[in-house]
């Protein structure tokens, strides 16, 4: 497509819109102004998660809290990943406590 077929192509779509064209109008708006996919949160009170019962704890108050409608879907799909990069830091903290008092009585 040439450079000046897109500014055709432009006009056209602006022109169709103000003449009522929903969905030429739709498609200016999501270009001019998008919906943002990164967006705040609901306020959702967790448990803590510094311990494997504590990461436990928070995965369920999550699937209740999207259960319940207290979370959007993507809310709670978003918060899951959050716990679960949790449960790996503490899984790794753990590992490494545990190695080490298995090196202290070795040596």
């Amino acid at each position: 497509m040439m450079e000046g077929d897109a500014l055709d192509i432009v006009a056209a779509v602006l022109v169709a819109a103000r003449a009522g064209d929903l969905t030429a109008a739709r498609l200016i708006l999501d270009r001019i102004a998008p919906v943002p996919r990164d967006r705040h949160l609901t306020p959702f009170d967790l448990p803590a998660t510094d311990t494997a019962a504590g990461i436990a704890k928070a995965q369920a108050a999550v699937v209740a809290g999207v259960a319940g409608g207290e979370l959007r879907p993507s809310e709670g799909e978003a918060l899951a990943g959050l716990i679960e990069a949790r449960r790996r830091a503490v899984e790794s903290q753990e590992f490494e406590a545990r190695l080490a008092a298995l090196e202290r009585r070795g040596a």
